[in-house]
């Protein structure tokens, strides 16, 4: 099978799950490794009022989006070109706000 690789100036990568699901330290992760490789960044951490919502459900819905590109940036970016779903509500909650041809990455252990 070939493997087809794609350079892009900019992405915009959002993780989600719930509140436990550690979203906040993926994120940040994320953003620690891309900054080492000389990217510029914005992020925009996003997590429910309530942090004891209900596992698996739409309010107890975290997630952390972050921009980056080869160029300065000044905005988190407007919609995601990647969206890793830990779980259907993670899902349902994010999948409006996807831009048209948007990857998504999902936990099937979750589906």
């Amino acid at each position: 099978m070939t493997k087809q690789i794609r350079q892009l100036d900019r992405v915009v990568i959002r993780f989600a799950g719930d509140s436990g699901d550690g979203m906040q330290l993926t994120g940040d992760r994320f953003t620690s490794e891309t900054a080492q490789l000389g990217n510029d960044i914005s992020t925009l951490p996003n997590f429910p009022a309530e942090i004891r919502a209900p596992a698996g459900t739409l309010p107890g819905v975290s997630s952390f989006q972050v921009h980056f590109a080869d160029y300065d940036i000044l905005t988190p970016g407007d919609a995601p070109n990647v969206l890793v779903a830990m779980n259907p509500a993670a899902l349902k909650a994010n999948l409006g706000d996807l831009r048209r041809g948007a990857d998504i990455i999902v936990n099937t252990d979750e589906f």
